[in-house]
């Protein structure tokens, strides 16, 4: 497995990031096969995992920790932070007050000293990215934190993030994790070409569009979801955007045909094929399902595969705007125009 810069940091990684979201309670709650799955991945040359707090309450990071050890050293580890962990309207966010508290929490049910990559899991509009900033620079003088890395910010917002950083002499975001897949490529036309200006490593998230790339889900299917089964807009069958995606997923599975390939491979060395990507983030709930990603990472596309994508979903566009993870916080009634009292 060839490994890449993450961004102008030094630090190799490899095309692929084994995500850890699937292990706990929200997946795989089989700790014991869940080692094995992160074992094999690393054993594959995957040399980069992600996780968050949120996932299964932490027990995604417990299981992360007792995998790795022995193999901490070798292994660059990534966490988030941000969601709420509790009730309590304190123990969220982006403020000192939680990103002090927190990183204990995490280092600890790493089993681990150090974090290598602290990100923000969301941008907040009620916090001064200043205030998330110095409490992340903090760490990093301390040692408890490596790097540290931004999710889902918007163009705007990573800039803004830079430039604070730049005037106020605090660490930079060293990384941006975005969604991006063939079916959700707004990032192509504003996150990418600004995380590459400024030298930032990006770490993508659901290259098979939450499971509408595996194959799970075709036309006509008795496994396609339904409103019911798959609440939720992204599954709502019922939307024309999703006929549509249906439609583009029969595509591109001929596509994966005549290529030689599953879809699956399709879509990841798709996502790991972008000049501004540097892993593409693959979350297997099974060790069957990470050995169906593997073959992606030494995957080259032909100029006439990635010209048939194009056709089929137009660069910068992605087909069903309830993919997204932008606009939450701008979009709302209270900063709307029509929302001015």
């Amino acid at each position: 497995m060839e490994y890449r810069s993450l961004g102008r940091t030094g630090v190799q990684v490899s095309p692929l990031c084994l995500g850890a979201m699937m292990f706990g309670p929200w997946g795989n709650d089989d700790r014991a096969d869940a080692h094995r799955i992160i074992h094999r991945a690393l054993d594959a040359g995957i040399n980069f995992i992600d996780t968050a707090d949120v996932y299964s309450g932490g027990a995604s990071e417990e299981i992360v920790g007792q995998a790795l050890e022995g193999r901490r050293e070798d292994v660059f580890v990534a966490t988030k932070f941000f969601m709420p962990m509790s009730e309590d309207p304190n123990q969220r966010g982006g403020s000192r007050r939680w990103i002090i508290r927190e990183v204990e929490n995490s280092l600890r049910r790493l089993n681990t000293d150090y974090i290598d990559l602290y990100q923000v899991h969301r941008p907040s509009p009620d916090t001064d990215v200043e205030e998330t900033l110095g409490a992340l620079t903090d760490l990093v003088r301390q040692g408890k934190v490596r790097y540290i890395g931004s999710s889902s910010y918007s163009g705007s917002q990573i800039v803004e993030a830079q430039w604070a950083s730049r005037e106020r002499n605090l660490e930079r975001f060293v990384t941006e994790q975005p969604p991006y897949s063939i079916l959700v490529r707004s990032i192509e036309e504003h996150i990418l070409p600004t995380v590459q200006r400024h030298g930032m490593g990006t770490l993508t998230y659901s290259p098979l569009s939450g499971g509408w790339l595996s194959g799970r889900w075709r036309k006509d299917s008795a496994s396609t979801p339904t409103s019911t089964a798959r609440p939720g807009a992204r599954f709502d069958m019922a939307s024309p955007a999703n006929q549509r995606k249906l439609d583009v997923v029969e595509d591109l599975a001929q596509l994966a045909d005549q290529a030689g390939l599953s879809l699956i491979e399709l879509a990841i060395a798709f996502v790991i094929n972008h000049p501004g990507v540097t892993s593409a983030i693959v979350g297997p709930r099974t060790i069957e399902q990470l050995e169906s990603y593997l073959p992606a990472a030494d995957i080259t596309l032909s100029s006439e595969v990635l010209d048939r994508i194009d056709e089929l979903v137009a660069p910068g566009v992605t087909l069903n705007p309830d993919d997204n993870s932008y606009g939450t916080h701008e979009l709302t009634p209270q900063v709307r125009r029509r929302g001015r009292q």
